[in-house]
């Protein structure tokens, strides 16, 4: 049952009294009792049962019962650490958003609230998951969204990565699952559900309900990008999909991925120009001692892409990473000689600043021609933001998580 072709599945089984096949697993008078506590939050059996519905009529696969848990726990901190910036949304916000998530299955947010009402799925309980979605939104926005900003420089590379010869372009929607030790169990108990999904909007909808990244607000939904621009493990995958088909899961940092190809298309030669480089230079204290080259080699292992030291970097001052776009005649000598050692994506730590005493993680991020026409910049610029806001948020959570009390009685 998905959340799909116009929620057909959801229609049916309203019709036929999907509260039947869905019985409550608590007596009422146990409703109001606590299923698990969040800081000094409360999350109520009744919560927990009413989600529990909503993943059942939207498809999801797996334990209902402790997926709905974990989510409610996740939206608790949520709307804790939005509460610390006075955040909230309007009744008309909220409105908004259920209507957008609606208008997947071409119904109107009036229309899905009856069809989740025949359900036994009350009102506030999608207002309560729009509204956390919202909110989580606009908090990562305001945090980290000035420094998920993309140079001019930047968006020249990314789109001379479709190389001077044209190239594949790809549209796809991902899943990021995190397999931290206490989203493990159930991220390896989701894979085999998802990966049997077929349809673009149940993946879309799964997206919704389990994907770690800032795309799920878009149903996973990514804007068209180059094949090439790909990391390789990822679009060795993508490449031999047909649209609708899912990728075998893929291991990023601290969480495995998974993509599914919803179109692609062959561009056309693209004008090329210089060659441009761009470089990142993450600075850790200490010079070449062994402390600090331990250190280097532990941010090695945990970046797969420049993209991914923003995140490393989030807590420093924002200084000690400086990422860099030039053309590689103006490139400074010593780091040249490095730069012309490595692949994309590859490490130098053979460089020191400040007499010696600073070390410099060097990473090369791509090497490409710069090129002179303009093709998509502002598609292209909103999917490098989001790949930026997709580090950010997701060392948030998981630091929100580690500082929180959480108790399940």
């Amino acid at each position: 049952m998905k959340l799909s072709s116009r929620i057909s599945a959801l229609l049916a089984r309203t019709l036929f009294g999907v509260a039947c096949l869905f019985p409550l697993t608590v007596s009422a008078q146990n409703l109001f009792a606590p299923a698990a506590y969040v800081n000094d939050k409360v999350i109520t059996e009744f919560e927990v049962e009413q989600r529990s519905r909503f993943l059942q009529v939207l498809g999801a696969p797996g334990d209902l019962r402790e997926e709905a848990r974990e989510r409610l726990i996740e939206e608790r901190l949520q709307l804790s650490a939005a509460s610390r910036f006075n955040l909230t949304v309007s009744d008309e916000q909220i409105q908004g958003g259920i209507d957008e998530f609606a208008s997947r299955a071409n119904l109107s947010g009036e229309q899905l609230l009856v069809e989740l009402d025949k359900a036994g799925i009350a009102p506030q309980t999608m207002r309560d998951f729009v509204s956390a979605g919202l909110i989580w939104r606009e908090l990562v926005q305001g945090l980290f969204g000035p420094r998920a900003q993309i140079s001019e420089a930047e968006l020249d590379r990314a789109l001379a990565q479709t190389g001077s010869s044209g190239g594949l372009r790809v549209l796809l929607s991902e899943i990021i699952l995190p397999t931290t030790p206490e989203f493990a169990a159930r991220t390896q108990a989701l894979l085999p559900e998802l990966q049997r999904i077929d349809t673009i909007a149940a993946f879309s909808t799964a997206a919704s309900q389990y994907s770690a990244s800032p795309s799920r607000a878009r149903g996973g939904q990514l804007d068209w990008r180059a094949a090439s621009a790909l990391p390789p493990e990822i679009r060795n995958q993508v490449l031999s999909l047909r649209p609708g088909q899912v990728s075998r899961p893929i291991e990023v940092n601290n969480a495995v991925a998974l993509f599914q190809l919803r179109d692609k298309r062959q561009t056309e030669a693209v004008a090329a120009g210089s060659f441009t480089v761009e470089y990142a230079q993450y600075y850790l204290p200490g010079g070449r001692s062994a402390d600090t080259l331990r250190d280097a080699r532990g941010v090695r292992e945990d970046v797969d892409t420049c993209g991914d030291l923003y995140g490393v970097n989030k807590d420093n001052p924002e200084e000690q990473l400086v990422i860099t776009t030039l053309p590689e005649s103006d490139v400074p000598a010593d780091i040249r000689r490095e730069l012309d050692k490595l692949d994309a994506n590859e490490v130098s730590t053979a460089l020191t600043r400040n007499n010696g005493q600073t070390l410099v993680f060097l990473m090369l991020c791509g090497r490409t021609p710069t090129l002179t026409d303009d093709i998509a910049r502002e598609d292209v610029r909103r999917q490098l933001v989001n790949d930026r806001l997709v580090s950010f948020a997701t060392s948030y959570m998981e630091e929100l998580r580690a500082d929180a009390l959480i108790r399940i009685p």
